[in-house]
């Protein structure tokens, strides 16, 4: 290895890759926490290093050059082997103190997350705890979270995922739209109802295709990938919904209807990185959580 050969600066490198990924220095400032000027003058500054131009500027967004795209696939090994570093050293990590972060979706950090918190915070007093409440799959490998509750088992290899249980999703509706529209009797009634969707129409359209239910797409006028939004359409009254049946247990004013339909499957998975389940801290957090759902 020619070591002396080696000149160039991390941190210009990193604006380079950011900014590739994100499209403009503003999005790229953005992801780093710095100002847009410190991304153009790293990008500017490794440009001139390497006297290589490495983006067309147009406009406000960015395009890279032949040279940009034949670099980038080497930055973004570095990007890689950069992230399996802060991994690994955290993992390494054997204090019970200090910030995890959490990711589930936004009807679990509702419904869900705030009790088990109180008794996270309760038995481990030391541990800070960022929840990131999206319906988005966090990147558990680029460290935007340490810890995720899925409804699909992860498929990367290094990834650590445990089943904690399964639940259902039923069909209901609220007392309001029982006022305006009659209750559906049997899965034909649904041709004319009007459902609340939300991203993954389709599969909720094969679900209620293998019940024997005559649904098309006009069945669903509303449509919201933020379960919180799409529940609270249900609650107001504006058509029928699918939900898990431990949030609308909780929900007053709602009705399950026909009950002859077997549901919908929810897996509940906890994902975390293997490297980072060896820190205490998120070993901590990560068995609170599966304990907290085998006793409940």
């Amino acid at each position: 290895m020619e070591w002396k050969s080696i000149t160039f600066d991390w941190n210009q490198i990193r604006a380079f890759l950011v900014a590739a990924q994100e499209g403009s220095f503003t999005a790229a400032s953005k992801a780093l926490g710095v100002t847009q000027p410190t991304v153009g003058r790293q990008v500017t500054a490794l440009e001139d290093h390497l006297g290589i131009t490495l983006f067309e500027r147009m406009g406000r967004t960015l395009e890279l050059t032949q040279t940009g795209v034949d670099l980038l696939q080497h930055v973004q090994a570095m990007g890689e082997a950069a992230a399996q570093i802060s991994l690994t050293a955290s993992g390494q990590s054997q204090s019970i103190e200090g910030r995890v972060c959490l990711s589930a979706t936004n009807v679990w950090a509702v419904y869900f997350l705030p009790d088990l918190l109180a008794k996270i915070r309760q038995r481990y007093p030391g541990i800070q705890l960022d929840i990131v409440a999206s319906n988005a799959l966090s990147d558990l490998k680029r460290r935007e979270a340490d810890i995720a509750i899925r409804h699909a088992r992860p498929t990367q290899p290094d990834l650590y995922a445990q089943l904690l249980y399964e639940t259902r999703g039923y069909l209901y509706v609220s007392d309001r739209y029982l006022e305006n529209f009659p209750c559906p009797q049997s899965p034909d009634d649904l041709k004319e109802a009007a459902l609340i969707g939300f991203d993954q129409t389709n599969r909720l359209l094969d679900y209620f295709h293998s019940m024997g239910c005559p649904v098309s797409e006009h069945n669903f006028p509303i449509r919201s990938e933020n379960g919180l939004v799409a529940w609270e359409m249900v609650k107001q009254g504006l058509g029928i919904g699918i939900m898990v049946q431990e949030v609308a247990a909780r929900t007053p004013g709602i009705h399950r209807i026909l009950p002859e339909l077997p549901g919908v499957p929810v897996p509940v998975w906890l994902v975390t990185h293997r490297e980072l389940k060896t820190n205490r801290r998120i070993r901590a957090v990560f068995e609170s959580v599966a304990e907290s759902f085998r006793s409940s």
